[in-house]
């Protein structure tokens, strides 16, 4: 049996390349859209505080570490853990349930997140666990930015609630409570 190539005349050559031309436009448009997809991702530190779930943008995120390591601080703000020494400097310990409006812990605290207020300056806010790393949409993040005004954004996230909170808007609430005898 002898094989002979197929060839094609120069009509079904036009056609294949179109339709490969097609194919390939199709698939570069499905690896954007999937690339958009893959980056409109905005990551935070998720953790639970009572029955509910908060986070913090992981960029303002700077360690977790036990809560062990504060020194109380006499006839201090009800919200004031104590001290302590991170990375040179001294850092307030603040609790986050007092901050955010006296939502209960379900165990006690362990933890303490290093956190950026967003003036520059550290604070830390105990927590409960090591938070782990999540990803919510852009956009429910900025609808939720330009739906809610205070410290705590509520983003939709897999048919679940997340408090996301703003680490800026909540310590200048914070700060101004406290300058005025709140």
């Amino acid at each position: 049996m002898k094989v002979t190539p197929r060839t094609l005349d120069e009509a079904q050559e036009d056609e294949l390349r179109v339709l490969l031309e097609r194919r390939a436009e199709r698939l570069r448009e499905l690896e954007q859209t999937e690339a958009n997809r893959e980056e409109a991702v905005h990551w935070v530190a998720e953790f639970p505080l009572g029955e509910e779930r908060y986070a913090l943008p992981l960029e303002t995120l700077r360690a977790a570490l036990p809560l062990r390591m504060v020194t109380p601080v006499p006839l201090s703000a009800p919200h004031v853990i104590g001290v302590l020494r991170f990375q040179g400097q001294v850092l307030a310990a603040l609790s986050l349930a007092s901050l955010l409006g006296g939502h209960g812990w379900r165990q006690d605290p362990a933890v303490l997140l290093v956190v950026e207020r967003g003036d520059g300056e550290l604070c830390a806010v105990d927590c409960e666990a090591i938070p782990r790393p999540l990803g919510l949409p852009v956009g429910a993040v900025e609808a939720a930015r330009a739906r809610d005004e205070g410290p705590i954004l509520e983003v939709f996230s897999d048919q679940q609630l997340v408090h996301l909170i703003d680490p800026p808007r909540l310590f200048t609430r914070a700060g101004a409570g406290a300058r005025h005898g709140r």
